[in-house]
């Protein structure tokens, strides 16, 4: 296991939209972060994307299950995310799992999340989730 990505799970899993500050200890200024719904580039955009993911979502956990390091400098969290979104699952929780990969020298420099998107939002959308949900029981 990883002493670095242990830290980096155990820092992240603490931000809230009171600490947001925090990001500069996590990842440089040169961080380039994607997953299946953005790109964005620099530590003043993340810091913008992170300010307004806790605006619009409320009760947002982050459960991590597995750090693995596969070489220095480089590694995998697998993690399932909890939170609630006033316009997805009528405001429910909802779950979702992913993977981060990660690289980092001090700080990480890339971190790229792999997710289903559909299981994060469109499935939770009043008209589409039903389709989605109709087509996935199609497919079964």
């Amino acid at each position: 296991m990883s002493s670095y990505l242990q830290s980096f799970a155990d820092r992240f899993a603490t931000l809230d939209a009171g600490c947001l500050g925090r990001l500069d200890e996590l990842y440089s200024d040169t961080i380039t972060f994607r997953d299946p719904l953005h790109e964005i580039h620099g530590l003043p955009a993340l810091r913008a994307y992170f300010t307004q993911l806790y605006a619009n979502a409320q009760d947002i956990r982050y459960d991590f299950h597995d750090i693995d390091e596969v070489a220095p400098g480089r590694g995998y969290l697998r993690w399932t995310l909890h939170f609630r979104h006033p316009r997805l699952n009528g405001g429910k929780p909802i779950s979702l799992e992913g993977c981060s990969h990660l690289r980092w020298t001090d700080r990480v420099h890339l971190h790229r999340d792999y997710f289903d998107a559909g299981a994060l939002l469109y499935e939770h959308l009043p008209v589409m989730g039903r389709v989605i949900g109709w087509l996935k029981g199609r497919l079964a």
